[in-house]
């Protein structure tokens, strides 16, 4: 999709774009495959504030992604390219020959009428599913599995893909979109192609009100607040905060590591991202 410009009529215009849309085919969504979405507004059960700067937004409806891609031997048309308020990528409308209908993420060069399968002895082509084993070498993947049968977890994003670089046992080396370099089972599936909506990026909201609208509030310095809400607060004059960055429960905001130690996927890491 590309980006359309309005001329500046107001100062949020001005700099603001947005997609145009050209790859949706279809706006209404399919009404068997949504589930209402409940907003939590940051809060936990006991209405405490437990994640900050969210709440309002307009209001969605969750759309249901087949994420396991296992209605392995029949093949399905793609009916329609859909819009999903619930993530950067476009979605795509797959209607099987047995009747039944599937959303799954729609890639680079998905289109309206074409044939899409899933896995052992299906085409290496875009919006395939497949084993790893039984992918070609170099191409590249999304909607990685990182436990079989579990569904996909890594590459779901508009405009991401990873490579599957080598094999090597029951194992194979995937290159993800950060760099890092990791072990994947074989028996894992993963999606041809790279996702679609590669402007996603390249969108400037232009104005705050587009970012509510998305459910997300404001976001105010630690050293613009007073002491008693912010550790960094407080000071006559601007400061720099007199401290290493922090939240206001005093938690170091740089540099420090939250991944454990001993973590259990460690040991598949074959290269860091940094």
């Amino acid at each position: 999709m590309g980006i359309k410009h309005y001329g500046p009529t107001s100062a949020g215009r001005r700099h603001g774009n947005v997609l145009d849309f050209s790859e949706i085919t279809r706006r209404t969504p399919e009404k068997a495959l949504l589930e209402p979405l409940r907003k939590t507004g940051g809060r936990n059960n006991h209405g405490h504030m437990t994640s900050r700067r969210r709440g309002g937004g307009h209001k969605r409806m969750y759309r249901l992604i087949d994420f396991r891609r296992n209605k392995d031997g029949v093949p399905a048309t793609v009916k329609t390219v859909e819009y999903d308020p619930n993530r950067s990528a476009n979605i795509a409308l797959l209607a099987y020959a047995d009747g039944e209908k599937r959303y799954i993420l729609a890639p680079v060069g998905l289109t309206v009428g074409q044939k899409v399968q899933s896995g052992p002895g299906s085409d290496p082509s875009p919006g395939n599913s497949m084993k790893l084993a039984d992918i070609p070498v170099g191409l590249t993947i999304h909607n990685i599995e990182l436990i079989p049968g579990r569904g996909g977890q890594v590459c779901r994003s508009a405009g991401c893909a990873a490579q599957l670089t080598a094999r090597d046992g029951d194992y194979a080396i995937v290159q993800m979109p950060s760099g890092e370099l990791r072990r994947v089972h074989t028996q894992c599936r993963a999606t041809i192609g790279r996702l679609g909506n590669m402007d996603h990026q390249n969108v400037k909201l232009g104005k705050a009100g587009r970012k509510r609208h998305m459910g997300r509030r404001p976001e105010v310095r630690g050293t613009a607040q007073n002491p008693v809400d912010h550790p960094m607060g407080g000071g006559e004059g601007r400061t720099a905060g007199g401290r290493h960055p922090c939240s206001p429960s005093g938690v170091l905001a740089k540099g420090g590591k939250t991944r454990r130690r001993n973590h259990p996927t460690n040991k598949f890491i074959l290269r860091r991202r940094k």
